[in-house]
């Protein structure tokens, strides 16, 4: 029964958000409430419920998702992230535009949202293209690939924090991992995909004269903008952070987290937390996109306001997530998984991955679908001994898979790149899939190994 009621509940959330075009936070809260009743829940005791799944998941989150939006928004603002993709393509030359492409989406990837970094790159590339006389999806869809893996598999996005935080893993460790399953992604989806897709959509691969339309495009001067070094720092410096607690840790202590660290160890450890590496990289930023740029407070305050509003209703969706990924757990339905799954022969890993997959291809959302798989294998967790780190990113290589109609991000590929419905299918569907199905394969190669 919990797995009808689960059933129905995405039924009803999918036609609520596609058929109805309601909210998507509405109808997961809406959804939540009815899926909680279905599974025979107290009346009285959903609203806490769905109190503790919104508090649980926003806790941390809401410093990290809203500092690391800001900080994105200033090096944008700034020209950094220009002088970024500008300097790594002249440093690569034209014959390895690709490559170039690949390194400078992965870097502005990490800071910003997929939808912001698209929006970002996409002038920059098609100018490149255009100069290099070679097709735009020749270099846009290594961009898109390179810009779905770090929102995939990388912290500080908000899709893979947001799961490390719900199974509990370590966050850097994450991190680090991640970046070892993102880089054959990249290389696979980007590059290679390019040559497969190139032969069934040959049309698609025309030398466009034109920009698609995607609004007003924001031009700089190479040498009114920051230095490349900075930028870069700018852009990492919260993984910097990170990325440095987690080397510690695995160097002096073996990999273990210490539960009350005192002295050295609890510097370290405080200056790896994402919360506060974002707090010291956003007033990094303020001062190295903003004041070391001649900007005043009241042009820096326009960036991270317009940064917030940017994620707003992102951050209520994230909630959402947490809100019906905490009735499916309350409910039972958790324990249903975990009582169906105990004697099956089926890899944990595998089926984290599969269910996010069924709820990416349901819901569109890779956030919704990373947070709900999350809540749906945590009891699976302890029973079996299964390594967070790990079945966070296989969650976050489900999540990926089979973006199409019910996803926002297909709809921008779509007009960003002015194909038509079938090109758009066959072109980034595919490639969604095809990072989904590849950082499976390297997760479970690494589930062997760690």
């Amino acid at each position: 029964m919990p797995f009808v009621v689960l059933i129905l509940g995405i039924i009803l959330l999918l036609f609520l958000i596609i058929k109805l075009k309601l909210n998507t936070f509405v109808s997961l809260i809406v959804v939540a409430i009815l899926v909680a009743l279905g599974l025979g829940m107290n009346p009285a005791s959903i609203a806490n419920t769905i109190k503790l799944g919104i508090g649980n998941t926003l806790g941390e989150l809401a410093v990290v998702f809203g500092f690391g939006a800001m900080i994105g928004r200033l090096v944008s603002d700034s020209g950094g992230s220009y002088r970024i993709a500008q300097t790594l393509i002249q440093k690569f030359g034209k014959k390895r535009l690709q490559l170039a492409i690949v390194v400078a989406s992965f870097i502005i990837g990490m800071s910003l949202f997929f939808e912001v970094g698209l929006v970002l790159l996409t002038p920059i590339v098609f100018a490149v293209a255009l100069e290099a006389d070679v097709p735009f999806l020749y270099l846009g869809i290594p961009m898109a690939a390179a810009l779905s893996a770090t929102q995939g598999f990388l912290p500080p996005q908000p899709a893979p924090t947001a799961v490390a935080t719900a199974l509990g893993a370590n966050i850097g460790q994450v991190l680090l991992f991640g970046i070892i399953v993102a880089i054959p992604c990249v290389i696979v989806a980007g590059p290679l995909w390019t040559k497969v897709v190139r032969r069934f959509f040959p049309d698609a691969f025309v030398v466009k004269k034109s920009l698609p339309a995607f609004g007003e495009v924001k031009e700089y001067d190479l040498k009114d903008t920051p230095s490349f070094g900075l930028s870069a720092l700018t852009s990492l410096l919260p993984a910097i952070f990170m990325a440095v607690n987690t080397v510690y840790q695995l160097a002096v202590h073996g990999g273990k987290e210490i539960k009350n660290p005192h002295g050295f160890d609890a510097v370290v450890s405080m200056l790896g937390n994402p919360m506060i590496a974002m707090v010291i990289a956003l007033l990094f930023a303020i001062w190295s996109m903003g004041f070391h740029r001649g900007r005043d407070m009241k042009q820096i305050s326009n960036s991270i306001v317009e940064a917030v509003k940017s994620i707003a209703m992102l951050l209520l969706v994230i909630a959402g997530g947490g809100a019906f990924k905490q009735v499916l757990i309350d409910g039972g339905v958790g324990d249903a998984v975990k009582g169906l799954m105990m004697h099956s022969s089926l890899s944990p890993i595998l089926l984290g991955w599969l269910v996010a997959v069924i709820l990416r291809v349901s819901l569109g959302s890779a956030t919704v679908a990373g947070m709900t798989a999350a809540g749906l294998v945590t009891p699976l967790m302890a029973s079996l001994n299964v390594n967070p780190v790990m079945m966070a990113l296989a969650i976050g290589a489900g999540s990926l898979a089979a973006s199409h109609v019910n996803d926002a991000g297909f709809w921008m590929f779509k007009e960003y790149f002015d194909l038509d419905i079938k090109q758009t299918l066959g072109i980034w569907t595919t490639l969604e899939t095809v990072i989904s199905v590849t950082g499976l394969i390297v997760v479970l190669l690494l589930n062997l190994v760690v």
